[in-house]
């Protein structure tokens, strides 16, 4: 495997990774700006950007952009967070100039046609009534608003129905003109493909993007919380969440572990207590969620109304018993879990391009995987524990419900738990 790096004059960095035994190759744009750099009155319009880029350009229809790309067998798609925006298509190694010439029309020339924006705009109102029909999705939100009040990093990424209601072409134009600036995008490739062929594709492609610099996101202040929303469900739908820390801190792949110890799996914690044990719950999992400048542990759980009252303490005190001390074996298992998740995705070229991507954006560089491996192997159990002990000390915990609320225990009983 061969990684390589060129940075165009426009800033427009290009990053391939070869992989000559396979026969394909995934080419993604990944962009420096998702739901958190949205103002209050754009929510929701970085997802709905991404939406509107396969609905025609200057050059191509709708359909002529997905005939197109049925026609080489290749597929096509895009996704957005709170912080990166990616645009991918997957082809066959012949195909590849396609695959980068469609992306740099979409992401240069589309046009967002009025009627195409409508009909668009109908799906993404489907989305946002599907998520709010969705317990365990809704119950997320909650969570965000409530650790991140009055903030972008805390608004859901759909936006609100109202939002996406009134937005026009022309705010579509503007906030793309904004935040797609080639200094803050990455193009790259994995699978059969050769880096100076498709480094001449990519500068002969996209020709117009801004060199300007992107303006950071507004900064994360976590509070933490409580948010109980009754709803006529059979289930009481829960996460608990502690702030955490973000992916440039030194711990990071130590709260990873931590995560995943708790609750990443069928031997950890939570799940041997809380379900294998007690069966409280069909479903609880802890695991981590880290930003440029923050971060969160979360726990979430599902569980019968006449249950709740056990099962918060249950999950509160097999958190607290972190600190008392880790075994050998478990420490292991969790590492093991972690690094055989992260070499088991590099055997998709499509996780391989999204990667270099995301540290490029994130890092500024990309990280092998031996490298991160060999982060996780240093970690020790007095890692964890001091990291446990950091989680527990602030004991501003974030608390949000969706269900049957009458045998939950109160807010300041919970926070009690934690000393």
């Amino acid at each position: 495997m061969t990684y390589q790096i060129s940075t165009l004059p426009s800033g427009l960095r290009v990053a391939t990774e070869a992989l000559p035994g396979i026969e394909s190759v995934t080419v993604a744009v990944s962009v420096d700006v998702g739901a958190r750099f949205e103002r209050e009155e754009e929510g929701g319009i970085s997802h709905m950007l991404e939406h509107m880029a396969f609905k025609g350009t200057k050059r191509r229809s709708a359909r002529a952009i997905a005939e197109e790309m049925d026609m080489v067998g290749g597929n096509m798609n895009a996704y957005t967070s709170l912080e990166n925006t990616v645009y991918y298509t997957r082809v066959l190694k012949n195909d590849m100039p396609l695959a980068v010439d469609m992306l740099a029309d979409i992401l240069q020339n589309s046009v967002f046609e009025p009627e195409e924006l409508e009909r668009e705009r109908q799906v993404i109102l489907q989305e946002i009534a599907m998520h709010y029909d969705t317990p365990d999705d809704l119950v997320f939100d909650h969570f965000s608003e409530t650790a991140y009040p009055n903030q972008p990093i805390g608004r859901s990424i759909l936006g609100t129905s109202e939002k996406v209601s009134f937005y026009k072409s022309e705010d579509l134009k503007r906030y793309m003109g904004a935040h797609y600036h080639a200094p803050n995008m990455v193009v790259t490739a994995a699978g059969n493909i050769d880096h100076d062929a498709f480094l001449q594709l990519v500068g002969e492609n996209f020709t117009t993007l801004s060199t300007s610099a992107q303006l950071p996101a507004p900064k994360a202040i976590y509070e933490g919380g409580d948010k109980r929303t009754k709803r006529k469900l059979e289930q009481l739908h829960m996460v608990l969440g502690f702030e955490g820390v973000s992916f440039h801190d030194k711990d990071y792949y130590v709260w990873q572990v931590l995560a995943t110890l708790l609750g990443g799996g069928m031997s950890s914690r939570l799940f041997q207590e809380v379900r294998e044990k007690r069966g409280l719950a069909y479903t609880v999992q802890a695991f981590i969620s880290a930003y440029a400048d923050s971060g969160m542990l979360s726990i979430y759980a599902a569980t019968a109304e006449d249950k709740a009252a056990e099962m918060l303490p249950v999950i509160c005190n097999e958190v607290i018993k972190l600190k008392d001390g880790i075994d050998e074996h478990e420490l292991q298992r969790a590492k093991n879990q972690i690094k055989s998740s992260l070499l088991m995705s590099r055997e998709s070229s499509a996780s391989i391009a999204e990667w270099i991507g995301r540290h490029l954006l994130n890092y500024g560089r990309y990280k092998p995987a031996a490298e991160i491996t060999k982060l996780i192997d240093a970690i020790t159990a007095d890692h964890i524990i001091r990291a446990s002990g950091k989680l527990l000390s602030k004991n501003n915990i974030t608390l949000t419900t969706l269900g049957p609320q009458k045998n939950i225990p109160e807010y300041e009983k919970v926070k009690k738990i934690f000393g």
